[in-house]
């Protein structure tokens, strides 16, 4: 049973993802994966993602942007960018479909860099290229003539005021448009701080993807002097349920919570993965259909390192997203840039999710959660440890069916 601290109750008529449960993500890119013709080089892989039961790559920003990596858009309509070509990026999107894994497009809509100055000297005019929107459509505390930011100001370029009727009217008929013309199925909403949820709920509603997910990105809380985390994180994952309460339930967020609490428990204090409730501790814990679990993005991992989980302990956190509810996330560089040990180990992971009707909504119940030691058995038909304690179920009928430095995994 759920257990979430919300108003909206109703759910996404058009979001089957959110239904079945099912569901693994791939994020199919790193920091430098544009200096790589990167569209040519994902379809060589499409055939693996699907073998491997992905249902969903979230792939670059497909815009053109004055950032390589593509968080700077400037021409929306225009997708030859520094991950290869439009023809390009339409030859993976079919390979795509052809698969049945679906396109994830990371919506950038929080900030557009303009192509002319504006009265005030800056560069927040879009003169010359589609969505031409004057300095109207900038938010006032970003330098534009439109009206005060939503949510938290990101800086250095023109901020998106996305209470402005034509504003959101154009990013409408631009969603639509990935969709029924380039081939997209899914949205990534990037840095959803900077603009209020009821945005997104309403770009949802009228765009209708299968699935959306947001970067609700907050800082976990944590003790001066010595920055330890603290054990109980529950205000912080209370912000990213209040966010996707606000979407009224239509977008799923990444648990940054989960992600905080499982890359410090996997060194050597394993306790914090139990909260005071006897649940989960992230948002896996109170709204698991709505909790996207990762352990590594083009963030906090790839070559900027942001806030990286430690290296010898990935299959560990893969152990644990890939077994509990939520809807899992496996990041590039761990599937395919580690060898194939690593690949194998997530792949069979998967394998086991799948054959033993692990979903979203999935049961928990955790059996030991001390400094080394986690255990926990799902749906009272798969039990997995990890850490360096020694474990194994009491049950018979529990097979095991994977198992590799400090973690395994039986069901029956």
């Amino acid at each position: 049973m759920e257990m979430w601290l919300f108003n909206v109750v109703w759910c996404y008529s058009a979001g089957v993802v959110f239904k079945n449960g099912t569901e693994i993500l791939f994020q199919a890119f790193n920091w430098e994966s544009h200096k790589h013709n990167w569209w040519s080089k994902l379809e060589e892989k499409v055939d693996d993602l699907a073998k491997s039961g992905f249902t969903s790559a979230w792939l670059p920003p497909p815009t053109q942007s004055l950032s390589p990596e593509g968080y700077l858009p400037q021409n929306l309509y225009c997708l030859d960018s520094c991950y290869g070509s439009l023809h390009d990026l339409k030859a993976l999107l079919w390979q795509m479909n052809e698969h049945n894994v679906r396109a994830m497009a990371d919506v950038v809509i929080n900030h557009r860099v303009g192509t002319t100055k504006g009265s005030n000297g800056m560069y927040n005019r879009y003169d010359g290229i589609p969505v031409s929107w004057d300095e109207h459509a900038v938010t006032s505390c970003s330098g534009g003539k439109g009206n005060k930011s939503t949510g938290d100001n990101f800086d250095g370029v023109p901020n998106i005021d996305h209470t402005q009727p034509f504003v959101r009217k154009d990013i409408i008929e631009w969603l639509i448009w990935l969709q029924e013309t380039i081939g997209f199925q899914d949205f990534r909403f990037d840095f959803t701080k900077g603009y209020s949820a009821k945005f997104v709920k309403e770009y949802i509603e009228q765009s209708k993807p299968l699935f959306a997910v947001g970067e609700y990105w907050d800082s976990c809380e944590y003790s001066h002097p010595d920055y330890c985390l603290n054990y109980n994180q529950d205000n912080h994952r209370q912000r990213i349920i209040n966010w996707m309460d606000s979407t009224g339930g239509l977008c799923a967020a990444f648990d940054f919570t989960t992600k905080g609490i499982l890359q410090e428990a996997v060194k050597g204090e394993l306790w914090r993965l139990r909260d005071p409730k006897g649940k989960p501790p992230g948002v896996m814990g109170w709204w698991p259909s709505r909790s996207v679990t990762f352990i590594e993005n083009h963030d906090t991992g790839s070559t900027q390192g942001h806030w990286p989980f430690p290296s010898d302990h990935i299959m560990e956190g893969y152990t644990y997203i890939l077994t509990h509810p939520g809807i899992p996330t496996v990041f590039y560089d761990h599937f395919y840039d580690k060898g194939d040990c690593f690949h194998d180990e997530i792949a069979r992971l998967m394998e086991i999710r799948k054959c033993q009707d692990i979903h979203s909504r999935s049961a928990v119940k955790i059996l030991e959660a001390r400094s080394d030691l986690y255990s926990a058995i799902i749906d009272d038909k798969l039990c997995m440890k990890i850490g360096d304690g020694s474990w194994c179920p009491s049950d018979p009928e529990f097979k095991l069916a994977a198992c590799g430095d400090r973690y395994a995994v039986w069901h029956k």
